[in-house]
């Protein structure tokens, strides 16, 4: 998770320096970004038939092994055609970590402790995303943006020590799930599907296609996706069973909490570029800054699980939500003259209230899905969480150009004031999980705290 999350928002810092390395303009180095994205796209919705085909245990090792020598190679990389084949070979890894990770908390953590191991699932992402700004800039700044990946290899290489010595081992004999057929009519709509929506948000938010294509790539997406919806209920072995969703607890902690996992996505995106842009902090400045997010998300793991099991979910979810709704609001009403340590204090509420909002919908979320479904369930979740992150960015980035349009100037040409118009529509836009999270009960997840 630290990794995958890390290597998401840490390039960003990094282009204009590999663009000058590579002796390519800096747009076309989102090709690096994109091919990720798409690499994901592809291999999500395997991950699950894989898992119980191979055991999660050794698809796991397998998939950090893969995603950290695509990071090796891509610090190796000598042109753009090789670092876009690279992290090609990154996303394939980086699409089976984060849903085969939590199918195994799934199989081997007891009900009761399922929240305190979702802690320690769910922080350590966070932190990386809010991280990497930082990361990204101290080691442009000190060395070069090949060591972005290189230091992913000890990393990665102790992932893989790691989990193949403490991981519980693979089932085996009667306890093994039952193999089914690969269903590669499925794997067609749904790849097809995502790889049209996730291209179509990034190279449309980034104006690498017109309106019309991108809404013509979504809209034949979109369209994939609602056949596979058919194809699901009638195939005896779907590649991923959409009946999960018919479990209120899953489908509230994963629908529901889309406008709050969009606002998450946004964030990252958002709050260098305020820094940077609006009041013309250095990287490291703003990543220094930003970094309170981090620490905020790490110190959610002191107090998470006791609020959780005195509250209940229901009335935690309600308050950490509008919680991050005002912290949203309130990064809008930051100036140029705004003191640093009020600033760092606001991104630190936030990273604590988001935090543990995650945890919170991570947990929940699992509490009535079935052994025999939870490899359906990691993989739809990790999907929607996918798509949700990047329509986050596309969604900040198309406000800041409406907010600039509206003052009167060039998208390009953006100033601090655009800032407050985007932060004040995200932390609208959070508070409408609230209308899912009311219809809860206190007793839902019950089973993970005891009572």
């Amino acid at each position: 998770m630290f990794l995958q999350n890390l290597d998401s928002t840490v390039l960003a810092t990094a282009l204009p320096s590999m663009a000058r390395s590579l002796d390519v303009p800096v747009l076309h180095l989102n090709l690096a970004i994109t091919g990720y994205l798409l690499s994901l796209a592809l291999f999500l919705p395997v991950s699950g038939w894989l898992a119980e085909r191979f055991g999660p245990k050794r698809l796991f090792c397998l998939a950090i092994g893969i995603f950290t020598l695509g990071s090796m190679l891509c610090g190796l990389a000598r042109d753009l055609p090789e670092l876009v084949a690279c992290r090609l070979l990154q996303g394939m890894g980086g699409a089976m970590m984060v849903p085969v990770g939590r199918l195994i908390l799934l199989q081997n953590v007891k009900p009761l402790e399922m929240i305190r191991a979702m802690v320690w699932f769910t922080v350590p992402g966070t932190v990386a995303r809010l991280a990497g700004p930082l990361v990204g800039g101290v080691i442009v700044t000190l060395v070069s943006w090949r060591w972005i990946f290189i230091i992913q290899l000890p990393l990665g290489m102790l992932g893989v020590f790691l989990a193949w010595r403490m991981l519980p081992e693979d089932a085996s004999g009667p306890d093994r799930h039952p193999r089914v057929p690969f269903d590669a009519m499925g794997f067609a709509m749904l790849s097809s599907g995502l790889l049209a929506v996730i291209s179509g948000l990034e190279l449309g938010g980034k104006g690498l296609l017109s309106p019309a294509a991108t809404m013509a790539v979504i809209a034949l997406g979109l369209w994939a996706l609602w056949s596979y919806r058919r194809h699901s209920s009638r195939a005896p072995h779907p590649l991923i069973d959409l009946r999960v969703f018919g479990h209120f607890t899953y489908r509230t902690a994963i629908v529901g909490a889309v406008p709050l996992r969009i606002a998450i996505g946004a964030a990252p995106f958002l709050l260098p570029l305020l820094m940077q842009v609006g009041f013309g902090l250095s990287p490291v400045q703003s990543g220094l800054l930003t970094f309170a997010g981090a620490i905020g998300s790490l110190s959610s793991r002191t107090t998470v699980s006791w609020m959780l099991h005195r509250f209940g979910f229901r009335a935690m979810l309600i308050a950490a939500t509008l919680a991050s709704s005002v912290c949203y609001v309130g990064y809008g009403l930051f100036t140029a003259r705004t003191p640093q340590e009020v600033m760092f204090g606001v991104m630190l509420l936030g990273g604590l209230c988001n935090a543990t909002a995650m945890v919170a919908l991570n947990s929940l979320g699992y509490s009535d899905i079935p052994r025999e479904q939870a490899s359906h369930a990691t993989t739809a979740a990790t999907m929607v969480h996918q798509l949700s992150m990047t329509f986050g960015v596309v969604v900040g980035s198309t406000l800041l150009a409406l907010a600039s349009r509206l003052r009167g100037g060039p998208s390009a040409a953006l100033q601090a004031s655009d800032f407050s118009f985007v932060f004040f529509a995200i932390g609208s836009l959070t508070t409408l999980c609230v209308l899912g999270f009311r219809r809860l009960k206190h007793e839902d997840g019950a089973q993970m705290r005891g009572d």
